[in-house]
């Protein structure tokens, strides 16, 4: 079975090495979502007879997905699914809470303060050019950490969505959405107290 991705060691730093956090959401895709079919395809039990040589004279269509046995798939989404996106959400969480505190730290800070000083000196001759006016500050890492939150978040969500459709449909599930799954798994971790 697939290894649940593990949450990386969460710093400042590493939100806001916007690769480190990106390859963590990759890799961690990667290995769970993207790749949803394989590991359903691999919770299947071999057929209990064996290999039928005549079963390749003829063509008979698939049927669209043989169901797997329920054992099989909740202990795949309890081990492995569910784990995952529960990394994913508390590191986009704690990136999140970064994104909106103070960044007393940033190195950016002396930089914008001298170019906001540059641009309070500069004469501006609007009927030479009409967009010499503009002036276009540095973002803070935090607005650019929150913008690709944001982005990641709306990633998140298309992707588990996708994977939710094919364990609903290999699996029977009956949640209607993943965050409704999600938060059942939640709330029946905390009651065992893990």
């Amino acid at each position: 079975m697939t290894e649940p991705s593990t949450k990386p060691n969460l710093t400042p730093q590493f939100c806001f090495s916007t690769v480190a956090l990106r390859d963590f959401l990759r890799l961690s895709r990667a290995a769970i979502d993207d790749s949803i079919t394989q590991n359903l395809n691999a919770l299947l039990t071999p057929a209990q007879s064996g290999f039928d040589p005549t079963s390749t004279s003829v063509r008979i269509p698939r049927a669209p997905s043989r169901q797997i046995d329920p054992r099989s798939c909740q202990e795949f989404k309890d081990k492995v699914l569910f784990p995952s996106w529960q990394a994913r959400s508390d590191v986009l969480s704690y990136c999140a809470y970064v994104a909106t505190s103070p960044d007393p730290d940033d190195p950016e800070i002396p930089l914008r303060e001298v170019e906001t000083e540059k641009n309070r000196e500069r004469v501006v001759d609007e009927r030479l050019d009409p967009y010499s006016a503009r002036y276009f500050p540095r973002e803070p890492r935090t607005e650019t950490l929150a913008m690709l939150l944001r982005q990641e978040r709306s990633v998140e969500s298309i992707i588990r969505s996708r994977t939710w459709g094919l364990v609903r449909e290999r699996c029977g599930d009956s949640f209607q959405d993943p965050e409704s799954a999600l938060n059942r798994w939640r709330e029946g971790r905390e009651r065992r107290g893990t």
